[in-house]
Order: structure tokens, then sequence, then C-alpha cells
């Protein structure tokens, strides 16, 4: 069972890396890369809403840094760190 947790884990940060990486490019949403960013966006969101609601972005020029998946990786690598010996 331990096992399990821990690979899905690994997934998940795989899925915020991909996640943050699409976040960057325009893509429609009829594109089958479109679905995709949809897809990840309905698994990782979740999660990075609840910690963007309590570490708002930081403003840096005339964009904001969003550091909420930077938490979120810290968070599962610890956890993983822990449970995953």
């Amino acid at each position: 069972m331990l096992v399990l947790v821990c690979a899905l884990l690994r997934v998940f940060v795989y899925l915020i890396i991909a996640r943050v990486i699409l976040s960057w490019v325009r893509v429609p949403r009829d594109h089958p890369v479109g679905r995709l960013v949809e897809a990840l966006s309905r698994v990782v969101d979740p999660p990075l809403r609840s910690i963007g609601r309590a570490l708002p972005a930081i403003p840096v020029g005339t964009a904001r840094l969003d550091l909420s998946p930077l938490v979120l990786l810290v968070v599962i690598g610890l956890v993983t760190r822990i449970i995953c010996r």
C-alpha cells in the first residue's frame, strides 16, 4: 500500500511540472494538447488553488509570480521523504 502511495506522489509531481510548463503556452481547447491541459487542470488545480488562497501571487513588475506549485512540490517532497524511505 505504501509503495502505491509513493508511486502516486511521484506521478503527481510530474503532473504538476507538466501543468506549470503547459500554462506558459496558449493552446486552443479543441486541440489535443488543449484537452490535455484541461485534464491536468482538473487534477492539479484544486490543491494549487487551496495554496494560492493562503499564499497570494507575488507582484513582479507588471506580472505576478504564483509560488503555489513550488510550495506544493516542496510539501510533496517532504511527505515523500518521510513515508517513502
